[in-house]
C-alpha cells in the first residue's frame, strides 16, 4: 500500500487514547498516511478526568520536530496540546527551521472534563506569534479528527 501523505502531529499524550497524540496516529493511519510525532507532555488522564500533566522540555520537543522532519519529510503539520509560552517559543523556532506550509493549528485549552492546559500567557503568544503561520485553525470546533486530517492529506 502506497502512503497518501506524511504528518507531523505536535501535541501531549493521552495516557486514556481518547484524545491528544494517540487519537490523532489512529486518525492518521486510518486515512493511509504516516503519522510521525513531537509529544509536548505526557497526562495521567481518563475520561473522567486528567490527574496530571508532566511538561516535556522545549529542547526536547525541538529536537523531536526537527530531527524526524529531517529525516522523514512531513507533508503537513497538525498542532494540539502547546501547554506554555516556553513551548510555543520552540514549536515556533522548529517550524521555521522545517519550512511546511501545510500547519492546522487545533489549540487545546481546556480537558473534555474541565481541566486548565494552559496559561493565558501561552493563548496570547499562540494568537500573536503562532497563528500568524497556520494555514487552518480549530479552536474547540466539534470537528471529527477525521475532517480535520481530510483537509491535510
Amino acid at each position: 500500500m502506497r502512503l497518501k501523505s506524511k504528518v507531523l502531529i505536535i501535541a501531549g499524550s493521552d495516557s486514556s487514547g481518547g484524545a491528544g497524540i494517540q487519537a490523532d496516529i489512529k486518525t492518521v493511519t486510518s486515512l493511509g498516511s504516516y503519522a510521525m510525532t513531537a509529544i509536548t507532555a505526557i497526562t495521567a488522564q481518563n475520561t473522567t478526568g486528567v490527574k496530571s500533566i508532566i511538561p516535556i522540555p522545549p529542547k526536547e520537543i525541538s529536537n523531536q520536530i526537527e530531527y524526524s522532519a529531517k529525516d522523514i519529510r512531513p507533508h503537513a503539520i497538525k498542532i494540539g496540546m502547546l501547554h506554555s509560552k516556553q513551548v510555543i517559543s520552540a514549536v515556533n523556532k522548529s517550524l521555521n527551521k522545517v519550512k511546511i506550509k501545510k500547519i492546522i493549528l487545533d489549540p487545546v485549552m481546556v480537558a473534555k472534563g474541565g481541566a486548565k492546559l494552559i496559561n493565558i500567557a501561552a493563548i496570547t503568544y499562540i494568537k500573536n506569534i503562532l497563528m500568524k503561520k497556520v494555514l487552518l485553525i480549530t479552536p474547540n470546533l466539534q470537528l471529527q479528527h477525521f475532517s480535520l486530517f481530510k483537509f491535510l492529506i
